[in-house]
């Protein structure tokens, strides 16, 4: 079969898959110290591979494909923290194409499991040495080098096609307050942001300013970047908080799309999943955590002026991915992280709707 043709068959097959796949849900959390601000979860945990890296997965095969970069015998490489690996994996499943992850030893044992469930190999590194490794087996192995890092802003169609912007503004034109004060998303490769920032500039169907606020966790550059504009910023250590942030400044993160930035402490996004568990009734990984920790402080000031609203944030993954990690006392402690304060401080936003960093 010649490769244009297999290529075809190729984007036929992701195609189907999607057209198989509802969307995701938008799910409302009622909060009662915060009359006036509603908030709201995307859910993308419920994607066929568990995470929000679906969407990014299957448009980076889909560009990769058209780019003429994927052909019937490339063997596909990633460099991942895991969820991005886990939804390659099943695309290259999908697409009977040998895949690598090239992840950093501290990932969960869980996301290691389902790469491999998906016919994935694990390449265990140095979470410093993921960039040159991959590199070094895709020239090895005459593979492709997927580089989410680069190419996640650019691979999304951002003006439609259904993407997360799209599905949430659609999603959110019978609410209330349809048209959100506040979209809060955290950065790994900066490509959800990216889309988001580009939709609320392009979208025509809302009557007031959407801002975008981005949550950074410890040990991650975006923060900083976003506040000098210093591009060879780098970190001596990863990121805690698997899935997002970065140890050096990624091409896809694009600070000029951001309204807002705040810098979230480990502990507090690690809190939140445990108090979020409580009111959703189900576990969420910590990037969710951080997440909605951002999303409260909103809330607070929101409510501080007197203003109304809605605040629209992501459930990015379960949290049975991290039951020996975020969810174990004794990794926590291990770490020495100490989550009992922050979930005094959340217990009582709940109860009088006031938050701050400096608590």
């Amino acid at each position: 079969m010649n490769k244009k043709l297999w290529v075809k068959q190729a984007l036929n097959k992701i195609e189907a898959d999607y057209n198989r796949s509802s969307d995701t849900h938008l799910i409302k959390l009622d909060l009662p110290s915060c009359l006036g601000v509603d908030l709201y979860f995307k859910d993308e945990s419920t994607h066929p591979t568990g995470s929000l890296k679906h969407r990014l997965a299957r448009s980076l095969f889909l560009y990769g494909l058209c780019n003429g970069w994927i052909g019937p015998d490339t063997t596909i490489i990633e460099a991942s923290s895991g969820s991005t690996a886990i939804s390659e994996a099943y695309f290259s499943r999908l697409l009977n194409l040998r895949f690598i992850a090239v992840v950093p030893k501290t990932t969960a044992r869980r996301k290691l499991a389902q790469i491999e469930f998906y016919g994935g190999e694990c390449h265990l590194v140095d979470a410093k040495d993921i960039y040159t490794e991959s590199e070094r087996l895709a020239r090895e192995l005459n593979g492709h080098y997927m580089d989410q890092f680069t190419y996640a802003e650019r691979a999304t169609d951002w003006r439609g096609n259904n993407n997360i912007a799209q599905s949430l503004f659609s999603q959110m034109a019978l609410e209330p307050h349809s048209c959100p004060e506040w979209i809060v998303a955290s950065a790994g490769t900066g490509g959800t942001s990216a889309t988001l920032g580009r939709y609320i500039r392009y979208d025509k169907s809302c009557t007031h300013e959407t801002k975008l606020c981005v949550v950074d966790p410890e040990n991650s550059v975006f923060y900083d970047f976003y506040k000098t504009g210093d591009e060879n910023l780098t970190s001596p250590k990863g990121s805690r908080i698997e899935g997002i942030g970065r140890p050096r400044v990624e091409l896809s993160f694009v600070p000029s799309l951001v309204d807002r930035m705040i810098q979230i402490p480990d502990a507090a996004s690690i809190a939140t999943i445990h108090v979020l568990e409580k009111l959703l009734g189900r576990k969420c990984g910590a990037s969710t955590g951080t997440n909605l920790y951002g999303a409260f402080l909103l809330m607070s000031e929101m409510k501080a002026r007197k203003e109304k609203g809605s605040i629209v944030t992501l459930i990015c993954d379960s949290g049975d991915r991290y039951l020996d990690t975020y969810y174990s006392q004794e990794w926590l402690d291990r770490h020495n992280i100490d989550t009992a304060p922050y979930i005094k401080q959340l217990e009582s936003f709940l109860e009088t709707g006031s938050l701050s960093l400096a608590d």
